[in-house]
């Protein structure tokens, strides 16, 4: 045997088609390594055509069965312990609000959310359906479907399964716009089906259909369908009110680029959208309508925030604390708005949506656990990173099994058993560093455009739509970026400053 035989052979640079789906397996570490439970990597050699087992298919598919998960853990409430024990349902930490509200909003009486008052002994003081239209809407719609007579329990757990069904669509909509609203990098919607906070929260409330219509606009803009996009994030506003809030990121990105035309449309899309929904219940039953709004502005702290910890360790109930998250947003979206316009580069879509929604969760009054499901479709857009992302989901996780045996200990009596409130200021205290850390490193990849992942292949801003590739009209970039750039637009201008040699497409920064 020969020395040349045993010399390593150095593998030629493939430079990628531009049509051809980015294999996560070829830029992320954590993704090949997982991918030796199947085979391992993707091979220079082999067949990628088309056939059945599309990309979108096959997350699907995982996103229905990750959800299908997701119910069987609630199981042991399903059977029992929604109706039985004070403290069942979160010792097994399979809580929900939908068998609950059931009865406790007036379905069970066929009362008409917003239209009719809810009876005190039946709500426990909540006049009306505190959820925006859209929501209400649904959740009427699942109580039509749910059979009057039999048993309470058992009516309670149709509505429950009800829900869950028309849910697990909503699940199925938000992978498949996720995996397409990046054309290269379908599979990347795998770290949405795989995501356990998901699987785990779906079923908590009715958020799913706010953050599938989000989805679904982020889709249409990427599309450049701006006028659509807008439609159905005012569907989503009026579901939820979180997604308004994505019509800063695309406010400030319109002005640096100067596509004014196209933010217009958006937001008239959303404005007509929201009115249409809104308009009727507003003027037919104003009360009932008004009740999502003066709820959340009466709203004390709660579970999951900041706020909480710093009420429970100073005593301080904090009354102004709505104040003082409006202010922590309005700076935090000034901060977020001059990033975009001294960033090197102009940011992508996906980035600055995740960063405004994360800023709202983070300053909350409130931090839900379902909250969650709102950034994980804007995350992995933003950092499709499979480490981040499961460090940032191993937070949540600890969150989610904290506060139910918080709750356990707070009602268990006497016997005490479950976490104590300095157990659950540390969970609050993970999940929110945990969300942060991710904000970190999206802003780091605004920062340093090299380290985006979703850029290496030599993309620009696949979600952006008519972003995409355009020219900035509005942009202060620190001084040596101008000049890198001014001296790539004109080699001979005599700009200081070298410009970057260029890189393959796919080669990772290090």
């Amino acid at each position: 045997m020969t020395s040349a035989r045993l010399a390593p052979r150095t593998p030629a640079l493939r430079i990628p088609d531009p049509q051809e789906p980015v294999r996560p397996t070829e830029q992320d570490e954590v993704a090949a390594r997982g991918s030796e439970l199947f085979g391992g990597p993707l091979g220079r050699r082999a067949l990628t055509g088309r056939h059945w087992w599309s990309p979108v298919r096959i997350v699907v598919l995982v996103a229905v069965g990750m959800f299908a998960l997701g119910m069987v853990q609630k199981l042991p409430c399903y059977e029992s312990s929604w109706f039985r024990g004070a403290t069942s349902q979160y010792v097994h930490a399979c809580y929900s609000d939908i068998p609950h509200l059931y009865t406790g909003r007036g379905f069970a009486q066929d009362l008409t959310p917003y239209f009719d008052r809810i009876p005190q002994e039946i709500s426990g003081g909540m006049e009306y359906l505190e959820y925006p239209v859209l929501t209400g809407v649904f959740m009427e719609v699942a109580s039509w479907l749910t059979p009057n007579g039999g048993e309470m329990m058992h009516r309670q757990q149709i509505y429950w399964t009800v829900n869950a069904g028309m849910l697990m669509i909503c699940a199925a909509v938000l992978v498949v716009c996720v995996a397409r609203t990046h054309r290269r990098r379908p599979w990347d919607a795998l770290l949405v089906a795989l995501a356990p906070a998901l699987a785990l929260t779906a079923t908590i409330n009715w958020d799913l259909l706010a953050v599938a219509l989000t989805a679904a606009a982020m889709l249409m803009w990427s599309r450049e369908r701006p006028l659509a996009s807008g439609v159905l994030l005012g569907l989503a506003t009026a579901a939820k009110f979180y997604p308004f809030l994505l019509l800063g990121p695309l406010l400030v990105l319109c002005l640096r680029a100067g596509r004014w035309k196209a933010f217009g449309a958006a937001l008239g899309g959303a404005v007509l959208s929201w009115l249409a929904v809104n308009l009727p219940v507003m003027a037919l039953a104003t009360e009932g309508w008004w009740k999502f709004y003066s709820f959340s502005q009466e709203r004390g702290v709660d579970f999951g925030s900041f706020w909480l910890i710093l009420s429970q360790r100073t005593g301080d109930p904090l009354e102004n604390a709505n104040t003082y998250a409006m202010v922590l947003v309005a700076l935090g979206c000034a901060a977020i708005c001059l990033l975009t316009l001294r960033a090197p580069r102009r940011p992508r879509f996906a980035q600055l949506a995740f960063l405004v929604v994360a800023l709202f969760v983070v300053t909350n009054k409130v931090y839900s656990p379902q909250y969650v499901l709102w950034l994980i479709p804007l995350a992995v857009l933003a950092r499709p990173r499979w480490r981040d992302f499961l460090v940032w989901q191993a937070c949540e996780v600890m969150y989610y099994l904290g506060i139910w045996y918080y709750l356990a200990y707070t009602g268990s009596g006497d016997d005490r058993h479950g976490l104590p409130a300095e157990g659950y200021q540390l969970a609050i205290a993970v999940h929110l560093l945990g969300t942060l850390y991710l904000c970190a490193v999206v802003v780091c990849d605004i920062l340093v455009p090299e380290r985006d992942i979703v850029r290496q292949d030599g993309s620009d801003d696949p979600s952006g739509g008519v972003l995409d590739g355009a020219p900035d009209a509005v942009a202060f970039p620190p001084r040596r970026y101008a000049r890198v750039a001014a001296s790539e637009e004109d080699p001979e201008s005599g700009a200081e400053g070298t410009p970057p040699e260029p890189r393959a497409p796919g080669a990772e920064v290090s």
